[in-house]
């Protein structure tokens, strides 16, 4: 059972992995390199008509969402600054924009996340609510 699974560490260590829900969610990739982690903001359940939206609208807005919460960066984000005179595009805990289909998509615990590159960053918006793709 997935409960009994041990894993060895990088110090050779053995870890069992997380069991409960709250050790599940704070078990998440630690970016390498100048990649940064975003969370997906969930999708409305509804249309502003009140509509229940199908589970393929969901994933539809899923893969093409272009709004994201900044989770990690790496430890090499930003640092060329010949790439980024003026410094970081953004940080932890920001709303970005970026471009659909952009990065690695994964799923940790049932929650879609992406992994970017630091460049792939369009915008900063204060106020993610009432952004959609056109």
């Amino acid at each position: 059972m997935i409960e009994d699974l041990v894993v060895a560490t990088e110090s050779g260590e053995t870890s069992v992995l997380p069991k409960t829900a709250k050790e599940k969610a704070t078990q998440l990739p630690k970016p390498s390199g100048y990649h940064i982690l975003l969370s997906l903001i969930e999708s409305e359940e509804k249309f502003d008509s009140g509509i229940i939206k199908s589970d393929e609208t969901r994933k539809f807005e899923e893969v093409l969402a272009t709004v994201f919460f900044v989770v990690a960066l790496g430890p090499d984000c930003y640092k060329d600054e010949k790439k980024f005179p003026t410094g970081p595009w953004c940080k932890k805990g920001d709303f970005i924009l970026t471009r659909p289909n952009s990065g690695t998509r994964l799923k940790i615990h049932g929650r879609e996340f992406r992994l970017i590159n630091d460049d792939t960053v369009e915008a900063v918006v204060d106020d993610p609510r009432g952004i959609s793709r056109v």
